[in-house]
């Protein structure tokens, strides 16, 4: 199972405007993660947070990567990190289990076979628009906060599919909405 985890205002941003190196979620993205704050309570993002961390690899875009500060080579208990790039410096070896992937399948591949049977948590948008291009993007985990951004990075612009809404869960200030690609 691939499922992307993914928090997005009301109007489909998942950073605002001028994300870069010391604003990562760009200008006013930060408020959303806010129900961030209820992670470790008993409540539906207590829950949806406890699923992301008991995944067992993860998928990033390299742009996601970087601006993580490649997470310092581990995202979470050491899961194995497969990232998407488009071009791969042999001279940059990326930080712990992280590896650098040029071929989508292959990313996928690896990452299924390295989380058993777990699933493969996926972060950034490049790699979920490349991912549900190929066919290979399961699920959809969406976080929707009720903020309206007006401009920044768009989680799916122009990319097309078919979903269905397998789980609703409300929360204070957010709304987990779990989709199956058809």
């Amino acid at each position: 199972m691939i499922r992307l985890y993914m928090t997005m205002s009301l109007d489909g941003f998942v950073a605002g405007p001028d994300d870069r190196p010391g604003q990562e979620l760009g200008r006013g993205g930060g408020r959303l993660f806010n129900w961030l704050d209820d992670r470790h309570g008993d409540g539906a993002s207590g829950q949806i947070f406890r699923e992301a961390l008991a995944t067992g690899a993860l998928i990033s875009g390299r742009r996601t990567f970087e601006l993580a500060g490649r997470w310092g080579g581990d995202h979470h208990d050491g899961v194995p990190i497969h990232v998407l790039t488009h071009h791969i410096d042999p001279a940059d070896t990326p930080p712990g289990s992280a590896r650098f992937f040029t071929d989508v399948t292959a990313a996928a591949e690896e990452a299924r076979a390295a989380a058993g049977d777990r699933a493969v948590m996926v972060h950034g948008a490049g790699a979920a628009q490349s991912l549900l291009a190929a066919g290979l993007l399961d699920e959809l985990e969406l976080h929707v906060v009720p903020v309206l951004l007006g401009e920044g990075r768009r989680l799916f612009d122009g990319t097309k599919a078919e979903l269905e809404l397998v789980r609703r869960l409300e929360d204070r200030d957010v709304l987990h909405l779990r989709y199956r690609v058809r």
